[in-house]
């Protein structure tokens, strides 16, 4: 099976311009590809995970990843898949949030020796005089096209602003400078971004003549990769201070039943004939599965000895056993009131509940316990010497935390 046939049956490709000449490219190690990530947190987080999966296994097969790094597109922001326009970020916080995506990418991407490069397109976006830019690619693109672009016309209702329109030509303009810089001649992205990319193919062909090598695919669930990065608790990071090892496992560990042989699929580099198998799995087979899934995946992101830690601690948890390595939660003094902390406010604080009003309804529903004893009251409190050795605190079936005072 060429590496072309393994990304198709793997789920990964839904569109592509010039499918024989990206055929060629990606299967003889001839491909320079970018994938680009605005830099809007301080950490990457699993709906960027396909997208890194990927740029992983085209290196694999001898293919250069170029990460582009949106240090310039951030400063106006992708509208694409939102309903409103995104918080303007000042450029110190842009910045450091580059960095962080440079350090996390090195987990997936070999940037030795030539091999894969980082490129920050504010390198070329932030020096633009807006007059000789406009004139140069201006008449490149139709504004009736454009307004037909599906990023665009979701937005068309409640309004979309002048800043945000011009963020398709500025991708577009990306593509243009790394195939005149760098030789980039393939670019990646998410079905939510094929009209911005089809843009950036259009623009080299326009600008340097319908002969020009570039190409576009489009990853077939990297939208729904975004969907992936959000839980009740809010983004799962691939940052282990944002979002610990066993909180990720666990993250993969409780995707429906639906979704885990695709996530497998996509995600992991098993073999596919291994994958195979487990498509008929049922019951406490499929759970296993998705101890696969979890395991692999947190010893791509976290290494293989947190991912041991995290798959012993959830295994211990379940039997009912201690678990050395549980997940901890730490509370301040400040968190105590007369030397006491209430349970709402224990379960909030132990970073089990999204907020107060949640913490409340869990209790309620009669869904949290503390040391194996399921708390009836939402006026029950806990005194502080009683987190000397820490509280077991548990809401729900799969969710768990050692509490402690720091």
């Amino acid at each position: 099976m060429t590496l072309y046939d393994e990304l198709v049956a793997r789920g990964l490709i839904a569109q592509v311009t010039d499918e024989d000449v990206v055929k060629e490219l990606i299967n003889n190690g001839k491909a320079t590809f970018y994938i680009g990530f605005d830099p809007t947190a301080d950490s990457l987080h699993v709906g960027h995970f396909m997208a890194l999966c990927l740029m992983k296994r085209l290196q694999m097969a001898g293919n250069k990843p170029i990460a582009l790094v949106g240090g310039g597109t951030a400063m106006i922001g992708d509208p694409s898949g939102r309903t409103d326009m995104r918080q303007m970020m000042t450029t110190e916080t842009i910045n450091h949030n580059v960095e962080c995506f440079k350090k996390q990418m090195s987990r997936f991407i070999d940037f030795s020796d030539g091999k894969a490069m980082i490129v920050n397109n504010a390198d070329w976006l932030l020096n633009l005089n807006y007059v000789d830019f406009i004139r140069d690619v201006g008449p490149c693109f139709s504004v009736n096209n454009m307004l037909r672009a599906e990023c665009y016309k979701q937005r068309m209702e409640k309004g979309l602003s002048f800043l945000e329109f011009n963020y398709m030509i500025m991708q577009s303009y990306d593509f243009l400078m790394l195939y005149q810089k760098y030789g980039c001649n393939l670019q990646f992205g998410g079905d939510d971004q094929w009209s911005n990319m089809l843009g950036g193919t259009e623009l080299i062909r326009k600008k340097l003549g319908k002969d020009a090598s570039a190409m576009t695919i489009t990853l077939l669930l990297n939208s729904e990769g975004k969907k992936m990065g959000k839980t009740a608790k809010g983004a799962v990071w691939l940052d282990p201070d944002k979002t610990s090892p066993y909180d990720f496992y666990q993250y993969w560990r409780n995707v429906d039943d639906a979704d885990v042989i695709k996530c497998i699929k996509m995600l992991t580099f098993l073999p596919l004939e291994e994958i195979e198998k487990m498509e008929s799995w049922e019951g406490a087979q499929l759970n296993k599965a998705k101890e696969i899934l979890a395991y692999e995946l947190t010893k791509l992101v976290h290494g293989e000895e947190e991912a041991k830690k995290a798959d012993e601690t959830a295994k211990s948890i379940f039997s009912g056993g201690d678990a050395e390595n549980m997940p901890l939660a730490e509370l301040s003094d400040e968190n105590f009131k007369d030397g006491a902390i209430d349970v709402i406010s224990l379960v909030f604080y132990a970073g089990l509940a999204t907020s107060k009003s949640d913490a409340r309804r869990a209790v309620e529903q009669g869904g949290v316990t503390v040391d194996g004893e399921k708390v009836t009251s939402i006026d029950s409190t806990f005194a502080r010497d009683m987190f000397i050795d820490g509280l077991v605190v548990k809401k729900g079936k799969k969710s768990f935390r050692k509490v402690v005072v720091k």
